[in-house]
Formats: C-alpha cells, sequence, structure tokens
C-alpha cells in the first residue's frame, strides 16, 4: 500500500522548493494548491463560487482570484466557505492521482492548509517545512507582488509553526537550500527503510 507523506508549510516557508527536492529524487509529488487552481477553473466549482461570493469577484466571466483572497484572508468565515467548496473537489482528484502512482512506496502530498482541512490525518507521516517569518514574508511579496499587509493576512489565516510542529514527523528548516536538500535526503532514507 502507498504510504502518503504530508508535505506542509506556511506561506513562503518554501514548501515547493523541498516538493522539487522530492521530485528530483523521483517521488511522485501531488501539489494541492496547483490543482486547486486547476480545478477553479471548473464549470461545476466556478458555479458554485458565484453563487456563494457573488459576480463582483468576476470580470468578463473570469473569476480575479485577487478580489477573492482579499475577501477569503480577511474573513474566517468565508475562508472556510471557499475551502468547503474548493477543498472536496481537490480530495476526489486526488483519490485517482493515488492510483496513478500505487506502485510507489509512498508518495508527497503538499498542502498550504494539511492542517487546517483535516488532510493530515490520511497521511501516514508529515513533513513541515518552516523559515523565518522575514524571509517568508520577503518571499511572497517577490513571487506573488503581495503588499506586506496582504502577505501578513495570510499568514495569520494558516496554523502558526509551533501548531504545525507538533503534529508532524519531521521538520525541515528552508532557510539555507543546500541545508534544507540535505534535510530531504535524511528524510528520504528514513521513509525507504520503514
Amino acid at each position: 500500500m502507498t504510504k502518503i507523506i504530508g508535505l506542509t508549510g506556511g506561506i513562503g516557508s518554501g514548501k515547493t522548493t523541498i516538493a522539487n527536492y522530492f521530485m528530483e529524487s523521483g517521488i511522485p509529488v501531488y501539489i494541492a494548491d496547483d490543482e486547486a487552481r486547476k480545478i477553479m477553473q471548473s464549470d461545476e466549482i466556478i458555479e458554485e463560487i458565484k453563487r456563494t461570493f457573488g459576480t463582483a469577484i468576476f470580470e468578463i466571466g473570469v473569476l480575479n482570484r485577487e478580489k477573492l483572497a482579499q475577501i477569503v484572508f480577511s474573513d474566517s468565515e468565508k475562508l472556510k466557505l471557499l475551502n468547503s467548496i474548493i477543498h472536496p473537489a481537490v480530495q476526489k482528484h486526488f483519490r485517482h492521482w493515488i492510483l496513478d502512482h500505487k506502485n510507489s512506496p509512498f508518495i508527497i502530498y503538499e498542502a498550504a492548509i494539511l492542517f487546517e482541512s483535516g488532510s493530515y490525518k490520511n497521511c501516514d507521516k508529515i513533513i513541515t517545512v518552516t523559515a523565518p517569518v522575514e524571509t517568508r514574508i520577503e518571499r511572497v511579496i517577490q513571487r506573488d507582488n503581495s503588499s506586506r499587509e496582504q502577505v501578513l493576512k495570510r499568514i495569520n489565516a494558516q496554523w502558526n509553526d509551533d501548531q504545525r510542529i507538533a503534529k508532524s514527523d519531521f521538520v525541515i528548516e528552508n532557510d539555507a537550500p543546500e541545508i534544507a536538500k540535505t534535510e530531504v535526503d535524511k528524510i528520504l532514507k528514513i521513509l525507504k527503510i520503514q
């Protein structure tokens, strides 16, 4: 049976970088946020988002993700609503994806809200990626062209590192790429003998 290894961390912690290290080692990796973005383009999900959040977040029929983000990261109840639309669809997609990788001893399931969504319950082991808050803020500002205030809202909408670490089997401090890569190699050795 293929083991599911959860990979999580706060926004800007560098989860994708770590996920890429696993991919380079030949491990199948499911990136939940990327799949959620694709799923959000499906007609069924678009209609549900329109019903829930109104048409003001659409421009010429296209979802304005930035407007939606401003709404949900300013109101925890609206964030829960959005997650209740997207999360089940991502889980369904993941169940199909894992069947394609059933011969792998383990796969990586990378998700920013692994704990908040309850997906951690389906994982055999969990890896949390951390980085100093200022580093995370800088990374997200550069990556998304966001304001500091927008990044802080997103950070505050997620679990903090202490909460994630308390429920994790492994922790990777992703402040220096060469050290983080070494940590991935150590974790791979452990996972391969379990």
